[in-house]
């Protein structure tokens, strides 16, 4: 959801999110009851310092209030077809983003192609995280480091993303694997 929801339902979607009753919130917050329902139902506009209050019942500042993703999780997108997936690849790698990319996510997954003779760069790649991932069909050459370890159909890898890695093919059949990071890269 976007940033111009409206206080009330803000609120309400926050509160449900940290599953606080709004008794429970009003309780935290040091403030009535009414006061949480009728900001809730928006039969009140509070003031700053109202508002600020309320959040310290979460607890939460008013920046964090306005700039929060609250995305309502009943209508957050579950399937993506396949013409839905974004290639965040490049140098002839196609790496398809499942879900979606920029916001909040915990973990970017992908599925990921290796042509032949494709790769992930000369340069190495290190960044905040994990990754793992699982050879579907085909051979990958994942650097980690100074260790370069070759992987066929059903092997998988696990490491900490900010040692410097790299995947490449060097193999004559194409590469396909899916992947995960955490947190989200893309």
């Amino acid at each position: 959801m976007d940033a111009s929801l409206d206080v009330g339902k803000r609120l309400r979607l926050l509160r449900k999110k940290n599953g606080l009753s709004q008794r429970e919130l009003a309780k935290r917050a040091g403030v009535t009851n009414s006061t949480i329902s009728m900001i809730e139902k928006n039969s009140v506009s509070p003031s700053v310092s109202s508002l600020k209050k309320v959040l310290s019942g979460l607890p939460l500042s008013l920046v964090d209030f306005f700039s929060m993703d609250l995305e309502d999780e009943s209508k957050r997108k579950v399937v993506y077809r396949g013409e839905e997936l974004l290639d965040v690849g490049s140098n002839g790698v196609v790496m398809k983003v499942v879900g979606k990319t920029g916001g909040k996510q915990v973990m970017s997954f992908m599925s990921e192609t290796y042509p032949p003779q494709s790769d992930t760069g000369l340069d190495m790649l290190s960044h905040e995280g994990e990754e793992a991932g699982l050879v579907i069909s085909g051979q990958l050459e994942l650097t980690v480091g100074e260790t370069v370890y070759q992987l066929a159909a059903g092997d998988g890898y696990y490491f900490d993303s900010s040692r410097p890695h790299r995947f490449r093919n060097p193999f004559d059949e194409p590469c396909h694997l899916v992947s995960c990071n955490s947190p989200a890269t893309f």
